[in-house]
């Protein structure tokens, strides 16, 4: 079986009873079924840069860029010593091989946007980040991260699930001894999966792909890098979908008779309309490339982007 790839998270979300007033936020998809195949890595900042269970509760103070982390009661403020060990363990962590990280909504130290943060008259505005999720975020800007109540909606929590899966197959190939080969080939098997979120960022990386040359492959692997996060963190759009379904459909023109040609028209349409959900239109293009033994589709990620047993594909 494939290695578990490493995703951090805040404790909190896997049942921990970390929170300041002993309790938790366990998660179930998280922690028992997206469980199945990762690895957590669980992060409290609270607890881990020395405050007890239960504490008094934190709050965000000030510059929403640069807010102070202070008790809500007593009004001391721990900012440095939050933001010292953040960086600390944002290097540990550089250790861990991370595909991802989903963070605590919400909170002072982890919420990744929309946090309260409280003026000295002690009115709040939503547009804070935690002070650890800031510095993270900065530490590894092409990491993928999400909120595990943004991961509550299905069409994010796909975005969020694909994201971290070529993430670690590119690592992989980064990882290993660098062959423009091997660049060409995780491109070639990742285009309709990029084209179904951007066809202008799938263009720009066919360009970078085809320019590649070894006295700039360092600089073409970090710009094809970042072009591809980008293109990857845009919905897959039902429009999107239905124009790689289609091209898909293409390859298959001379081998279906006019009434499959027409079935399967009429099941992207109902996708298209909302009836039905992709893994319907998917599982009848499946087929046929078994059935007709198409090998380039065959290593096509888009069919099969992440583990089928999380059902990331089954909501209409």
């Amino acid at each position: 079986m494939r290695q578990k790839i490493k995703l951090g998270i805040s404790t909190c979300l896997l049942g921990e009873k970390v929170r300041y007033d002993g309790g938790h936020k366990m998660d179930h998809f998280l922690s028992k079924i997206l469980g199945e195949f990762v690895e957590f890595v669980p992060v409290c900042p609270e607890v881990e840069a020395g405050f007890g269970i239960p504490r008094e509760a934190f709050r965000l103070v000030g510059n929403s860029a640069s807010p102070r982390l202070m008790t809500v009661r007593s009004k001391v403020d721990w900012t440095e010593r939050m933001v010292a060990w953040a960086r600390e363990r944002v290097e540990q962590l550089a250790g861990e091989d991370l595909r991802g990280f989903i963070f605590k909504s919400k909170s002072p130290s982890s919420g990744l946007e929309r946090v309260k943060v409280y003026s000295d008259a002690g009115i709040p505005t939503n547009n804070g980040v935690g002070i650890f999720a800031r510095i993270f975020t900065e530490k590894f800007p092409l990491l993928p991260v999400e909120e595990e109540g943004r991961l509550n909606d299905l069409e994010l929590r796909e975005n969020f699930i694909e994201r971290i899966f070529v993430f670690d197959r590119w690592c992989t190939v980064v990882g290993a001894s660098i062959r423009t080969g091997a660049l060409v080939d995780f491109h070639t098997r990742h285009k309709l999966l990029i084209r179904s979120h951007s066809e202008s960022d799938y263009r720009v990386l066919g360009r970078i792909i085809a320019h590649l040359a070894k006295d700039t492959v360092t600089a073409d692997l970090e710009n094809y890098h970042v072009t591809l996060m980008k293109a990857l963190k845009l919905k897959a759009t039902v429009k999107k979908h239905c124009n790689v379904l289609q091209h898909i459909m293409g390859y298959f023109k001379r081998d279906l008779s006019s009434d499959e040609k027409q079935e399967l028209l009429e099941i992207i349409d109902r996708y298209r309309q909302g009836f039905i959900p992709l893994i319907v239109p998917l599982t009848l293009l499946n087929h046929y490339v078994r059935k007709y033994e198409q090998h380039y589709l065959q290593e096509q990620f888009y069919l099969n982007p992440h583990p089928l047993e999380l059902k990331l594909r089954n909501h209409a």
